[in-house]
């Protein structure tokens, strides 16, 4: 007798190797940093906001797309009170941004499916402009589009117009 339930045929869950093997030798720290953030802080993945924290303390080029330090400066202080204060709601929560589904292919070990779409985007902006690894500005032009996901959250509250942000790294990416 046959089943009546339709099969469902998964694709494998991606793997964090398969996200990182294509980062630049620049964006391997930025994953590294985000990963000791995520344990430091008592997160059970990287998610957009320790990517975001990372990509801007360790990549010049990255700090240069914003409106000047003090808009920098008032970033990384909304991220350093996340283990004192702001962001408190999020520990021991799953990042769930809607771009992806929360199981299945968003499935990867120690990262938050928000975040795992970061790299994807990231890595897709890269092939779009000819480029075989993804770099510190595609994974800030990511998260900055995914306006569901944390490290928007800590732009806005910041004062960073996110749509300004992303006109600038598409206008730094034209001139590359």
């Amino acid at each position: 007798m046959q089943s009546r339930t339709p099969r469902v045929t998964q694709q494998p869950a991606p793997h964090r190797a398969d996200i990182e093997a294509g980062l630049t030798a620049e964006l391997a720290p930025v994953v590294a940093g985000a990963r000791r953030r995520a344990l430091r802080d008592g997160d059970r993945q990287i998610d957009t906001a320790h990517l975001l924290h990372s990509v801007i303390e360790s990549d010049p080029a990255v700090r240069a797309v914003f409106a000047g330090d003090p808009q920098v400066a008032r970033v990384l202080g909304y991220l350093v009170q996340r283990s004192i204060g702001y962001g408190l709601r999020w520990q021991g929560a799953v990042e769930d941004s809607g771009a992806l589904p929360l199981v299945g292919e968003a499935d990867v070990a120690g990262w938050s499916p928000g975040a795992v779409s970061a790299m994807r985007h990231a890595l897709a902006g890269a092939a779009a402009r000819g480029d075989q690894r993804a770099d510190g500005r595609d994974l800030l032009a990511a998260l900055a589009a995914d306006q569901g996901c944390r490290a928007v959250e800590v732009l806005v509250r910041a004062g960073v117009d996110t749509e300004v942000l992303a006109g600038r790294l598409r206008e730094e990416f034209r001139q590359v």
